[in-house]
């Protein structure tokens, strides 16, 4: 049987225009019959407008008029451009070559240190990879940690740079949302002064310093 598009909608509008059972409704449009009879109670479907199948190729008057003079008779539907058309249609999977599925986990760890805030998922769709990969190198348990190194996606050919930037501003937006709910607001401006005017030392040089270099005493 042909699967029905909008089958609420429809059965909204064959409720409101037809004589036919709550049965032959129900079968056309792959509903039980009770919940065309709550459509009819206006208990479901309250605000769905109706879809007419007949102006949009679904069922022709002669199948209706077949139905509404004979309760036990079962309308078929018809293959409509229309709706073809209309069903949603589902992406398909990136294919990443063969060639540059070994930066993956390269870019793995560019967006693991460079943008944290990017979930999981989104990362898995732009890439082409699976979220275990995606744990295995967060948590350095990939069988190649020693040898990745963080790469932007653009840069090894794995995404335009439109894509990276759509998917790093959707989680930007997101954080900033999420921020301003918990009320934390990020502040204005620098908040840091360079190093040349603080005369700081960099954090290496820091690690590396020993307690007589610091003046501290033992």
């Amino acid at each position: 049987m042909t699967e029905i598009l909008m089958p609420k909608a429809t059965a909204v509008w064959l409720v409101d225009n037809s004589s036919l059972t709550f049965e032959q409704i129900a079968d056309f449009c792959g509903l039980h019959p009770l919940e065309v009879r709550g459509i009819a109670d206006g208990e479901v479907a309250r605000d769905i407008r109706g879809a007419d199948p007949i102006a949009n190729g679904q069922l022709s008057r002669e199948e209706l008029d077949k139905a509404q003079n004979d309760p036990k008779y079962r309308m078929t539907a018809q293959k409509s451009r229309h709706a073809e058309l209309l069903k949603p249609t589902k992406k398909q999977p990136r294919y990443t070559p063969v060639s540059r599925r070994q930066d993956r986990p390269d870019a793995i760890a560019w967006f693991v240190r460079n943008h944290p805030e990017v979930p999981d998922s989104q990362i898995a769709k732009l890439l082409g990879t699976t979220k275990a990969t995606i744990d295995s190198v967060r948590d350095r348990t990939h069988w190649n940690s020693a040898n990745i190194k963080p790469v932007d996606p653009v840069t090894l050919g794995l995404s335009t740079q439109l894509e990276l930037d759509a998917v790093v501003k959707k989680a930007a937006d997101k954080k900033a949302k999420d921020d301003a709910q918990r009320g934390i607001v990020e502040p204005e401006g620098d908040t840091l002064r360079p190093a040349a005017e603080t005369g700081a030392v960099d954090a290496d040089a820091y690690e590396d310093a020993t307690p007589e270099d610091e003046g501290v005493e033992n």
